[in-house]
């Protein structure tokens, strides 16, 4: 989908050299796609904490999945 944004020059610069994209469209869609990543793994985290799903990896065992999964 294709639409227009408002966006400071600045975060705009820091956004594409975060993500080493040149383009902006790719560098924002990157930026994007990793903010959603994170805010559904600090989710799951959140309810795991709080008990509300029946999650049975250890401790150790998640830290060692979250290391593979961030390579």
């Amino acid at each position: 989908m294709r639409f227009t944004i408002e966006m400071d020059a600045d975060d705009m610069r820091r956004i594409q050299r975060i993500t080493g994209k040149k383009k902006k469209s790719p560098a924002v869609r990157q930026a994007v796609t990793e903010f959603l990543k994170l805010r559904e793994r600090q989710e799951f985290v959140r309810r795991v904490l709080a008990g509300q799903t029946d999650y049975s990896l250890s401790n150790e065992q998640l830290e060692a999945l979250d290391r593979y999964e961030t390579r």
